[in-house]
């Protein structure tokens, strides 16, 4: 029943729950929090497979009343099995990592060949970049040495207030190391299975990861001249190099919604998401896991 009962667990939160949760829009309003409730979302789906890999084998052998070495054989294949799905992720979580930090360092070499450094020695930080181009572009290059690059664009179509507003959106992604959970994602879903993934999760979770910044900027500027700049910029450059494209605008209406409206952090939406969260990670631990390691105890061989 525990090895069922955890299926579900984790064929819901893997099935129905994203597409709940992407398409909602509370998140708007408390978007670290729902950063949060992803991870725990993703990590009780990953308990959830490891506990049916291990709870069916031991229940199966002890509702059929098997012999020691039938159980015997039984564990050792549930743990082989529960080893290759740990370190499958581990292996997704080392490729991604290792490909982003080639691709940033390649990219910092370039923004630093192609940097106009006349046109921004009164603009900002030391690691700003400023390109040649008509195209107003601004992104972060995160990293031990990271860049702000904007392009001559920017300079052309914003004022020095939206283009602080710029500066602070994209410092925050630095300051927050946003790269890192991203990467923690695209990880998940490059190592889970075809049928069982979703790109809800890295998709909505890098929204929420922009909201988060612009909630900062807001803060240090304002909210017009962050939503002056927002209207004028090209969408932004992913943090995530799976994350899908936006082509009818849909995230960046989003963000010039809360920028245009009184918009106020929901102290009870952050609690109600933080409560969610840790009670996804320790509700089915304490009333599936322990009750069945209780009784598999008994029968495991020690």
């Amino acid at each position: 029943m525990t090895a069922l009962l955890l299926g579900a667990l984790g064929l819901t939160l893997s099935l129905v729950v994203p597409g709940l949760l992407a398409n909602a829009r509370w998140p708007d309003r408390a978007p670290a929090a729902a950063v949060a409730l992803w991870q725990s979302i993703t990590l009780t789906g990953v308990l959830a497979a490891l506990g049916v890999v291990l709870a069916a084998p031991e229940e199966v052998t002890r509702a059929a009343d098997s012999g020691r070495r039938v159980t015997e054989v039984a564990v050792i294949g549930a743990l082989v099995v529960a080893a290759v799905i740990i370190l499958r992720l581990l292996i997704s979580l080392a490729g991604v990592t290792r490909r982003s930090r080639a691709r940033r360092a390649r990219h910092r070499m370039l923004v630093d060949l192609l940097d106009r450094a006349e046109q921004h020695r009164e603009i900002g930080p030391d690691h700003l970049r400023v390109l040649d181009g008509a195209l107003p572009l601004a992104y972060c290059v995160p990293g031990r040495e990271p860049r702000v690059v904007l392009s001559r664009g920017v300079l052309q179509v914003l004022d020095r207030e939206q283009i602080n507003a710029v500066l602070a959106h994209e410092q925050t992604h630095l300051r927050h190391r946003h790269e890192v959970v991203m990467e923690s994602f695209t990880a998940f879903y490059r190592a889970v299975p075809g049928p069982l993934r979703s790109r809800q999760p890295l998709d909505a979770v890098h929204l929420l990861l922009e909201m988060i910044a612009d909630d900062a900027a807001r803060r240090r500027v304002g909210a017009e001249p962050l939503r002056a700049a927002l209207e004028r910029l090209t969408d932004a450059v992913p943090l995530a190099e799976d994350v899908k494209p936006d082509p009818r605008g849909d995230a960046r209406r989003r963000r010039l919604d809360r920028l245009s409206a009184s918009h106020t952090p929901s102290v009870a939406l952050n609690v109600l998401a933080g409560v969610a969260a840790v009670g996804l990670l320790v509700l089915p631990t304490v009333i599936l896991v322990l009750p069945w390691l209780d009784k598999a105890l008994d029968k495991w061989p020690l």
